[in-house]
């Protein structure tokens, strides 16, 4: 009777994977159309664990591009397209999600999902059909390379090494007038014009004090 309620042994990359919708479609001029919603389901009497990879993950921005989904469950994926350019019209890219047993590391099965990114749906309804075809041919002939999708940031500062040249240059500046004598003062050696108005010593302090903020934020 145990061994009745074994579960089978699985082959990699045999398992089917429930994944909806099947084609992604993102708008330029639809900015509620840049984030859409991806839905794996797990029918199994077993728990799967996911990941998300894509042919051109700088494009995109995945929240929880892993994880996990209980037996006869659902989770939602969302997808945010993050580089709506002219230049990106008509571009297919796929995402590929690979599932397995949350014991295993092997990828039980896996199912490919398209994402285009037009400029509006006007145009997609005039060249529906023969944009279907082209991508259909393209789907089956493409052997893509896919990469992890690294983790969702609302903003990419991570590449931030510290404050600019720039910035620390209007720094020091601002540091260099503030220690300027005052307009008025008698014994200084610095020369006359270089005296400065409380005025505009003011205006050095403030803007010291907003430069100190964006060195400290970055």
């Amino acid at each position: 009777m145990q061994h009745h309620n074994r579960q089978p042994e699985l082959v990699e990359g045999s398992l089917p994977v429930f994944v909806f919708p099947t084609e992604l479609v993102f708008y330029a001029d639809e900015q509620t159309s840049h984030k859409q919603v991806l839905t794996l389901y797990n029918p199994y009497e077993f728990a799967l664990k996911f990941k998300v990879l894509c042919t051109a993950p700088n494009k995109y921005a995945v929240v929880d591009a892993t994880g996990a989904v209980k037996p006869q469950c659902c989770v939602d994926i969302v997808i945010r397209h993050r580089d709506v350019r002219a230049c990106h019209y008509g571009v297919i890219d796929k995402f590929r999600l690979q599932v397995s047993e949350q014991s295993q590391r092997k990828a039980l099965g896996r199912k490919e999902v398209m994402a285009t990114l037009l400029p509006s749906a006007a145009q997609e309804s005039s060249h529906a059909r023969p944009q279907e075809e082209e991508r259909k041919m393209k789907e089956q002939l493409a052997d893509s390379a896919f990469f992890e999708q690294t983790a969702f940031q609302p903003e990419s500062r991570a590449a931030s090494g510290g404050p600019s040249a720039l910035t620390v240059l209007l720094g020091l500046v601002c540091v260099a007038v503030l220690m300027l004598p005052t307009l008025g003062e008698l014994e200084s050696v610095v020369p006359v014009y270089l005296h400065l108005s409380v005025n505009k010593k003011l205006v050095a302090a403030y803007v010291l004090g907003l430069l100190t903020m964006v060195i400290l934020r970055t």
